[in-house]
């Protein structure tokens, strides 16, 4: 039965991706759930949980369990779990299912451990651990087994990892505690200094993905957003252009450009001179801003693609590395060595 039940997850701070062997992706949910505070039980999960914020009753608590790429919230993490291996797995779970998880490249050993303990009590059978851009880098079709060096930029909900790969592993790593969630907040700040108006996270996603810009446009975007007036309390209107965003965003993605060039310096001459051959790779849902690929670009003087699927990677690597263990079993056995 080895692998006739194996799953890959990308446990996400902002969604969680479930792969299946032999259906590719089959879950694409926010990493959000709605807690009953009452008698302490899970209402909502996923989307349903996500469409709550903001409208709950004081009974009923809206938590993200994961922050900054790690387990905030063990208990509801374990809970979040348990609900999409069910439902990727169907409830009879006779044969606990092999899953491979995500794991950023920065986390301690403790938060490792919690990770593994998370799943098994959510009722995997043999969990491994692969980290977040050796993932990414294999669900972009990058040649991670060859010996040549491979640079991948996965810019996720919680954090950025920055990875030079050769021969299975990870030669040179960064990785930031700078995301899209960190994205939406400096927006939030930024309206909130500028215009003297408070708008909600959903806002602030919404002129992310609409407006949002990483590099100078040609022509301005603008989009108009309504919130509270922080003077006298009352709803208000403003017109918000991405030369705003891209102000306000700066300071996180001179984060991200920084990781970028630290990792580019700590990387062996020969390795460096493959990725100006091949260029850097952009994976995650930061992939999609506008110009990002531009802005690396700029900074390191060095060609920048955005993957095929940006938001799909680390879950198609998991799939991937299912589907072809017997070539890919080194990069799990070297994150799980110190476990």
């Amino acid at each position: 039965m080895a692998f006739n039940k194996s799953i890959g997850i990308d446990l996400g701070t902002a969604n969680t991706l479930v792969f299946m062997k032999g259906q590719g992706v089959i879950m694409r949910e926010p990493s959000v759930v709605a807690v009953d505070t009452k008698n302490d039980t899970v209402k909502f999960v996923g989307t349903e949980a996500k469409e709550v914020i903001g409208k709950t009753p004081g009974s009923i608590t809206v938590v993200r369990p994961l922050k900054d790429g790690v387990i905030a919230d063990f208990d509801v993490t374990a809970a979040m779990l348990r609900i999409f291996i069910k439902r990727a797995c169907g409830s009879s779970l006779l044969f606990k299912p092999t899953v491979i998880i995500c794991i950023p490249s920065g986390v301690t050993e403790v938060e490792r451990r919690a990770v593994r303990d998370a799943a098994t009590n959510a009722g995997a059978g043999n969990v491994m651990i692969i980290e977040e851009p050796m993932a990414a880098a294999i669900g972009a079709g990058l040649p991670v087994n060859e010996p040549s060096g491979s640079m991948v930029v996965d810019i996720g909900g919680g954090t950025s990892d920055v990875a030079v790969i050769s021969l299975n592993g990870i030669v040179a790593s960064r990785n930031v505690r700078t995301g899209g969630d960190e994205f939406d907040q400096d927006i939030i700040a930024y309206i909130k200094r500028k215009f003297n108006l408070l708008i909600g996270e959903r806002t602030a996603e919404n002129i992310k993905i609409q407006v949002g810009t990483a590099y100078k446009l040609e022509e301005d975007l603008t989009i108009e957003v309504k919130g509270r007036n922080l003077i006298n309390g009352l709803p208000k209107n403003a017109v918000i252009t991405s030369e705003d965003v891209r102000e306000a965003l700066r300071e996180s993605l001179d984060k991200i450009v920084e990781a970028i060039k630290e990792t580019l310096e700590k990387t062996p001459p020969e390795l460096a001179a493959d990725i100006i051959d091949r260029g850097i790779t952009l994976t995650g849902g930061g992939a999609l801003l506008r110009g990002m690929d531009k802005l690396v670009s700029a900074e390191t003087g060095i060609d920048v693609h955005i993957a095929e699927s940006p938001l799909d990677c680390v879950a198609n690597g998991t799939g991937y590395v299912i589907d072809h263990m017997d070539i890919l079993k080194d990069v799990l056995e070297e994150n799980n060595k110190t476990l």
